[in-house]
């Protein structure tokens, strides 16, 4: 289900005596309910490799940008993110992944001036940094219209994609879950505006709880931190939304329009 448009496209504010409060019982909750899980995620961190392919005549090409989503952090390998199973669909995609463990909307800016280059498609994969690490609202929107104006200038389709509700990670417990699911509506929220106003894509994976597989099936869809994806997490990602929007194709053994170069 997406965010309703009645939604404010500016994260709430209770006061801010109240909104500090709640920052801080937040923050100690999480440092006191998910240290071992905190343990957990660094060392998926540490042994992270974010997924990309050079083949030798490729026919597409595609730039990854964001952050540990987007390097697949949680996945047995790279080539169970969502980067390395678009990379398995289409074997002749030349992929290049600059994202970066722990990165939020304003590290992509910088992702995405690393080189002048040109792709078909790219895909910016996060922002779950800036929920949990409450970047303030007006320099998270700006920073996602940034990023989005950049995209466009570098690729010739733009996917926005951010992460599902974050709310409903067993990483978090009450009353953390609710000002994180409070977060992940504002988030997106603000980038469906951004990228309805650039004119490119907006990927929706927020999920009430009562809807989400993350939430009903926890153990299954998280890795052992209970905050990143795990394989079949990212699998659910792809195949729900991803895939079809990246190169208008059909899951399954259904053909693309990229297609295997004729044999010389």
């Amino acid at each position: 289900m997406k965010p309703t448009h009645s939604l404010p496209l500016r994260f709430k504010r209770v006061g801010g005596v109240a909104l500090g409060i709640t920052a801080v019982v937040a923050l100690l909750a999480m440092a006191g309910c998910s240290y071992s899980r905190l343990q957990v995620a660094k060392e998926l961190v540490a042994r992270s490799d974010p997924f990309q392919a050079q083949p030798a005549a490729p026919v597409a090409s595609l730039l990854v940008i964001g952050d540990s989503t987007a390097v697949g952090t949680g996945a047995s390998s790279p080539a169970h993110s969502v980067p390395g199973m678009i990379g398995a669909s289409h074997p002749y995609l030349r992929t290049v992944n600059r994202a970066v463990n722990g990165a939020r909307y304003a590290d992509f800016e910088q992702q995405l001036q690393q080189n002048p280059e040109h792709f078909d498609v790219v895909l910016v994969l996060g922002g779950g940094n800036d929920v949990m690490r409450l970047t303030g609202e007006d320099a998270l929107l700006t920073s996602i219209r940034n990023v989005a104006a950049l995209a466009t200038a570098r690729g010739n389709k733009v996917i926005l994609m951010p992460p599902g509700n974050v709310g409903n990670a067993p990483f978090f417990y009450p009353p953390v879950t609710w000002l994180m699911t409070r977060r992940s509506q504002a988030l997106h929220a603000l980038i469906r505006q951004a990228a309805q106003d650039a004119g490119v894509i907006y990927v929706n994976l927020y999920k009430p709880r009562s809807e989400d597989p993350f939430a009903q099936r926890p153990e299954e869809t998280h890795a052992g931190d209970g905050l990143h994806p795990s394989d079949e997490g990212y699998r659910l990602w792809l195949v729900s939304h991803v895939q079809c929007r990246l190169f208008r194709c059909r899951i399954g053994n259904s053909p693309t329009h990229i297609r295997r170069p004729p044999s010389t």
